[in-house]
């Protein structure tokens, strides 16, 4: 059974595998890194787990807060993987899940899909995905990339600069 004490909480051998603070990291895709500014409308991206976080972890999670239509926009370019992506766009409406509050643009391999509803998108290794860019943010909205990968990595570079 769980225990509210922080001292018993944050020991065990077990611990390692938690990642309790996130950590922001630069995108090669994006930001500093791909437009030499930071962006703007967005919390940027944090790690809440990578190879580099845990030593164990496959998987890479970036976290961003999109609170307003970002600058510059698009804010991620075109890129590809050698890892298959899950991309995930989830609203705040608690009293409706599908209500993203935003409308986004991403193409992949070419192809423009709007994306206006919480919804998630399986990136298969090789393909070419986004720009990603938003028409407007009416309210505040979570997106995550999961990397299928310890880090985060494409041809321009790779995370965690």
């Amino acid at each position: 059974m769980a225990t509210s004490t922080t001292a018993r909480k944050n020991s065990g051998k077990h611990e390692k595998l938690i990642v309790r603070n996130m950590v922001r990291e630069e995108l090669p895709n994006e930001g500093v890194l791909r437009y030499g500014e930071e962006e703007k409308g967005t919390s940027g991206a944090f790690a809440m787990m990578s190879g580099w976080q845990v030593d164990l972890s496959q998987v890479h999670i970036a976290y961003s807060w999109i609170h307003e239509v970002p600058t510059p926009n698009p804010y991620v370019l075109e890129h590809v993987h050698d890892y298959d992506e899950v991309l995930l766009f989830m609203g705040d409406n608690p009293h409706d899940l599908d209500d993203l509050g935003a409308v986004a643009e991403i193409d992949l391999e070419g192809e423009t899909y709007v994306i206006d509803t919480s919804a998630a998108i399986y990136i298969p290794r090789g393909m070419r995905h986004c720009p990603l860019g938003y028409q407007r943010v009416d309210r505040p909205l979570s997106f995550i990339a999961l990397s299928l990968n310890p880090t985060y990595e494409s041809p321009t570079g790779s995370g965690r600069q």
